[in-house]
């Protein structure tokens, strides 16, 4: 079962317009977000980061995509798809109404929700090798609609096939000024002693939600110093630790760039940490 703009329907009863300004132009944005057994994780931040996203985009947010009614949907197609007590996947995708590139746009949207079960309420780490190296065919722009979950993501699924084609886990997506962004599907930190780096926003990196969790944690800390800072290419041999997150696999710990390879001593202090805020719903 599917939720187009608010209709719920089974999957070989929706369709989408060829027509569909995010087919047609990449005019959209998605969120993606974990559901542990009816409870929403971050839920606020995912509803900001849509509402913010959808404004830089010139996005007219209808009257009634408040908290409560996105919620409500979400949790109403889980509960269709009889996955309430599952962990689940749901994705929002907004995309601005049909029109085309060169006839008058309206800024008005559809809405879609499609959800799908996941493994396990709580984040784990894998002790399984993940090696990764950087991506260099193409590089993502250090400005604004870098930041956005939009469906604009040919560098990431070029990036995915190079990964795939070389036997690599993963590769780390570079800018064009030649700094370290992030991975294929997530922020990256890199762990050097006692402190944490991940590049800023104005580098061109996502603005994730479990990164923005992480750092909250992370200040609270006083064993770590926490650097929002660009991370050269060259400072990747050098660390101890990198890591990279998102909501659906929580904290995936780097085990080997070229020839170093790393612990996973931070990443899992991290989980543990992770886990703890999501059982106590914080």
């Amino acid at each position: 079962m599917v939720n187009i703009n608010g209709n719920v329907m089974a999957d070989n009863e929706s369709s989408l317009s060829i027509n569909n300004r995010g087919y047609a132009y990449g005019d959209a944005l998605f969120e993606t977000i974990r559901v542990n057994a009816g409870t929403i994780l971050f839920w606020e931040d995912h509803y900001f980061r849509l509402m913010a996203s959808m404004r830089i985009l010139r996005m007219e947010i209808p009257m009634n995509f408040t908290p409560e009614f996105l919620h409500e949907e979400i949790c109403k197609l889980i509960e269709e798809n009889h996955l309430t007590n599952s962990s689940v996947r749901a994705k929002i995708i907004v995309n601005r109404k049909q029109g085309g590139l060169y006839t008058p746009v309206t800024n008005t949207v559809d809405y879609m929700i499609v959800v799908t079960p996941l493994v396990g309420q709580f984040y784990t780490i894998s002790n399984n090798p993940y090696e990764v190296t950087l991506f260099k065919d193409h590089y993502i722009a250090p400005d604004l609609l870098s930041t956005l979950k939009s469906n604009n993501k040919i560098v990431n699924i070029l990036g995915s096939i190079f990964a795939k084609e070389n036997s690599f886990e993963n590769c780390l997506l570079l800018n064009t000024n030649k700094m370290v962004l992030e991975g294929l599907n997530g922020n990256l930190f890199l762990v050097k002693g006692n402190v944490i780096k991940t590049p800023p926003i104005a580098d061109g990196c996502l603005k994730g939600i479990l990164r923005t969790q992480l750092l909250r944690i992370l200040e609270k800390l006083d064993d770590y110093t926490v650097e929002e800072i660009s991370i050269s290419p060259f400072e990747l041999q050098k660390a101890d630790e990198i890591f990279i997150t998102n909501v659906i696999t929580g904290i995936q710990p780097i085990t080997k760039f070229r020839k170093k390879t790393y612990e996973s001593l931070v990443s899992r202090k991290l989980l543990g940490m992770l886990n703890a805020r999501i059982r106590i719903g914080a």
